[in-house]
């Protein structure tokens, strides 16, 4: 592979931007770039140079191939946006009178009949099937192994589930349960109560509630909400005080200053 880097003016000084460019392969000829920061942090995606910058630098415009600033096209992209709102908000009908063409597994393409009005035919809507969404049975798996990282794409620290929180069904592990309940409260408003039916236990691919997390059922208490609330008192409490040392030292340093400059 062969490397050139260079410096990148469109973003702060130090930046540096990096081509490899491959010499062997299916991929012969086509090129790689990465950004090197002045630290020496390695960037391979728009994105995650987004979240290292944050709101330093405008990235809206920025070309990650090319390194270069490119208003006029995110202009046009406002500019056709704009007009598709425009024309949806307006109801512009379809004037196109060119037959539609199926495409088909073969080569050749088949004109069709365009049928713009039934009058003889009745459309039948299925309410029940319109409101309710299937859902697929053992999502949660998908979570597994998922962990969630900060800007320098180190892995958090996961939260420790409560005792009284189970999980129930095949190949389930604490961090699952505790996406998938995260999950729950994110998108649904109905209350969590896990899953009830006894029966779960035995054969939960035929008595598993899909709206529920894969968890036992569990009962919250008067004893739970009240350390709940001991917690919550706590961190204000630490809070404050963090906030209150920070006041009185930025107040200190101030009249230090003062006394400098008054000498």
């Amino acid at each position: 592979m062969e490397r050139k880097r260079t410096d990148c003016p469109a973003l702060p000084p130090g930046w540096k931007k990096e081509e490899v460019i491959r010499k062997s392969g299916l991929s012969a000829g086509k090129s790689d770039v990465y950004y090197y920061s002045p630290t020496g942090k390695k960037f391979r995606s728009k994105p995650q140079l987004s979240r290292y910058l944050g709101n330093t630098v405008d990235l809206g415009c920025f070309d990650f191939r090319t390194g270069k600033m490119m208003p006029s096209k995110m202009q046009k992209n406002k500019q056709r946006l704009r007009s598709d709102n425009l024309s949806l908000s307006k109801g512009k009908p379809d004037l196109n009178t060119a037959l539609p063409i199926r495409q088909t597994a073969s080569i050749f393409k088949q004109p069709v009949t365009k049928v713009v009005n039934h009058p003889n035919n009745k459309v039948k809507t299925d309410l029940q099937r319109a409101t309710e969404q299937p859902r697929q049975l053992f999502w949660e798996k998908r979570l597994k192994g998922l962990r969630s990282s900060d800007v320098s794409e180190e892995a958090l620290r996961t939260m420790d589930l409560p005792k009284g929180l189970q999980s129930i069904g095949p190949d389930s592990s604490d961090e699952t349960l505790l996406s998938a309940i995260a999950s729950a409260l994110h998108m649904s408003s109905a209350p969590i109560t896990g899953q009830t039916s006894s029966a779960a236990e035995k054969n939960p691919a035929i008595w598993l509630n899909t709206s529920q997390p894969l968890c036992k059922a569990f009962t919250v208490t008067d004893e739970d909400i009240r350390e709940q609330e001991l917690k919550v008192h706590q961190a204000r409490r630490s809070l404050e005080e963090a906030l209150m040392a920070d006041t009185l030292a930025r107040a200190a340093e101030s009249g230090r200053d003062t006394e400098d400059r008054a000498a």
